[in-house]
């Protein structure tokens, strides 16, 4: 983490790699970087060569049974008030018409990164924005079928979804909290319309900023450190719920979920790695997972973890 106030402090652009557990850290200047290709509405490194139109021909996801049981002792950690709310993830083994280059070069997303051929990631979410001595965060937590009847009065209306969105938006304005003052819910629960392959869904964001003292720059490895893991993707209250994570998931997340993210000299802009594919021996892993409350019913977020493994072409 301290070579991100190394270079922030001496106003050197780089690109910035965290692992979930914040056990992974890469830091390199953007002049150095080789075969990582990225994309933030900051910079970009990247002129798409081509584009083909690939897509998912199979999926080997874990099976409903084995889901319910991981679901099963969340819920039993949520009675006894040991988390009220954690993101359930697990890996998909997937089969597709092009490999991770032609996926990442195909796809569109608001953060892409491509990531020494290891993997690939088109992320809709963004972790933080720091601009000046403002720091922004946008935490998403909600979906619906833009197309589905009254979609987004169904979204916005919906308890389950409400009590889950609201959650993630308290935890993060205290995160925020721990590094900047004046932090204030500029916006709560807007909807945007994103792609998810060849359907529209409305995505519910809120959007939280905070002041940062003028030396962020030179605090910037501290600031991610207290930040991380992000809070949308771990759950509330956060050491206990990353406890429950490690025991019902059973897998090593690895980079996915973790953030990456550019800094240009100034400002900084940053993403949470959702919509993840990864290269492991024997094919292509895509990690997908979702919000657990004691309201959340299993199969419909067996139904959520499915539809999130896409392509948005």
């Amino acid at each position: 983490m301290d070579r991100l106030s190394f270079y922030a402090s001496r106003a050197i652009p780089f690109f910035f790699l965290i692992d979930y557990k914040k056990e992974s850290v890469f830091v390199e200047p953007l002049h150095r970087l080789d075969r990582i290709y990225f994309k933030t509405p900051l910079l970009r490194n990247y002129i798409p060569p081509y584009k083909l139109y690939p897509t998912i021909l199979s999926k080997e996801p874990i099976s409903f049974e084995e889901y319910r049981k991981a679901f099963d002792r969340v819920i039993d950690s949520i009675r006894r008030g040991e988390t009220y709310l954690l993101n359930l993830t697990f890996p998909t083994k997937i089969g597709a018409t092009a490999d991770l280059e032609g996926i990442f070069f195909s796809t569109q997303a608001k953060f892409k990164l491509s990531f020494q051929d290891r993997f690939i990631c088109f992320s809709p979410e963004r972790f933080v924005q720091i601009e000046g001595e403002r720091i922004r965060t946008y935490p998403m937590k909600g979906t619906i079928d833009a197309s589905l009847p009254g979609a987004r009065e169904r979204i916005l209306s919906d308890e389950k979804e409400m009590a889950e969105h609201t959650m993630v938006v308290d935890l993060l304005r205290n995160d925020i909290g721990m590094v900047a003052e004046r932090v204030q819910v500029n916006r709560f629960r807007y909807v945007e319309k994103i792609r998810a392959g060849p359907r529209e869904l409305l995505q519910v964001s809120s959007e939280i900023e905070g002041r940062l003292p003028r030396d962020w720059r030179e605090r910037l490895g501290e600031i991610f450190d207290r930040l991380l893991p992000a809070g949308s993707i771990t759950g509330a209250p956060k050491s206990s719920t990353c406890r429950i994570i490690e025991e019902v998931e059973g897998y090593e997340r690895g980079f996915y979920t973790g953030v990456f993210g550019v800094f240009d000299g100034r400002n900084l802009d940053s993403a949470v790695m959702i919509r993840f594919i990864e290269r492991e021996e024997g094919g292509l892993i895509y990690k997908s997972g979702g919000g657990i409350t004691i309201d959340s019913d299993p199969e419909r977020e067996y139904r959520e973890l499915l539809e999130k493994i896409y392509l948005p072409i």
